[in-house]
């Protein structure tokens, strides 16, 4: 049995064929300068996370080893996915490992393949790419290889896409660079703005995640006020936050609902009746789903693990040959 891998912008799930999720964590690691072109890796996932605006920057650099979903850099998403797999309980007597890797459907062939040499590196073998969506999909117990048009949202840290697909192929999709990365630079464009409050990354993240499982109902938020540079809490009611992120999540539903325009007749039959699946880390944001179902004009439902679904998906995938043979290593 091997893994599923959801290498996200912001956050990475790993999910053993057996056990289920073994790693769920930000995808974030902090080196420290042992010299001028001397770097040595400190910490990974939230343990790197929680030291962003903390750790010393002339001593400490934090990384995200993906943007937008694809490799940046070769060395450091290897060092990275090696560190993962340690975390996760991959001992060094265990590599290599069978992996599926999610991969988003609108990546090159040549942004796929320095994602699979990063893995192999990693000590990832063998190591198969598959469309993010597609893995998605199989998480949430849809068949990619039924004779029936399927269209899943995927709305995460870096990129969104919608992406319909029947019988073992891609028929049309969407991908916006507009994601959940700039909810929260919107969240904390609007907590300065209107509640004259300046919060970091982090906090901002937190009160948007917060904002996803609390409602409309009001949330506090600490930061530091902008006039008097003191810290400062402030109530926030929910209502705001989506008022927030709103240019963002419209622009994500417009791309997505453009995805639709590419469909043939009988193929919009098929998701008119089934509807859209909606998973990500960023889809449960309040309102953002109605938004999609008002915009498209079709029913939207929201994946029962929008967070973690990619990797189960990808890990079942292992055992389906024909699938990974029409949907990997495109």
């Amino acid at each position: 049995m091997g893994l599923g891998i959801d290498l996200g912008t912001t956050t990475t799930v790993v999910s053993d064929g057996r056990r289920g999720v073994i790693y769920d964590e930000p995808s974030v690691m902090l080196l420290r300068r042992d010299g001028p072109r001397r770097h040595r890796l400190l910490a990974i996932g939230q343990e790197a996370a929680d030291l962003i605006g903390r750790a010393p920057a002339e001593r400490f650099t934090p990384l995200r080893p993906l943007q937008d979903g694809v490799v940046t850099d070769l060395e450091t998403t290897r060092l990275y996915l090696r560190s993962v797999l340690r975390k996760a309980g991959r001992r060094v007597w265990e590599l290599p490992v069978r992996a599926v890797i999610g991969v988003p459907v609108g990546a090159s062939a040549l942004e796929r393949r320095a994602l699979l040499e990063a893995a192999e590196e990693a000590g990832i073998r063998p190591v198969t790419a598959l469309d993010v969506a597609i893995a998605g999909a199989v998480g949430c117990g849809i068949d990619p290889l039924e004779r029936r048009v399927r269209m899943v949202v995927d709305i995460g840290g870096g990129t969104a896409e919608a992406v319909a697909f029947c019988f073992g192929g891609v028929l049309a999709h969407r991908t916006s660079k507009l994601a959940g990365e700039e909810m929260t630079v919107a969240v904390a464009r609007y907590l300065r703005e209107q509640h004259q409050l300046h919060v970091g990354e982090l906090e901002a993240e937190d009160f948007k995640v917060r904002s996803s499982s609390n409602g409309h109902g009001p949330l506090v938020v600490q930061g530091r006020d902008a006039a008097t540079g003191r810290p400062r809490l402030a109530t926030v009611p929910g209502t705001e936050v989506s008022e927030a992120v709103r240019p963002v999540t419209g622009e994500i539903v417009r791309s997505m609902s453009a995805c639709l325009e590419d469909l043939p007749p009988q193929a919009i039959a098929d998701v008119l009746a089934d509807g859209v699946l909606v998973f990500g880390g960023a889809s449960g944001f309040p309102g953002l789903t109605d938004e999609l179902e008002r915009t498209l004009g079709l029913p939207v439902r929201l994946a029962d693990e929008p967070r973690t679904c990619v990797a189960e998906g990808a890990a079942r995938a292992l055992r389906d040959r024909r699938l990974l043979a029409a949907y990997g290593g495109r």
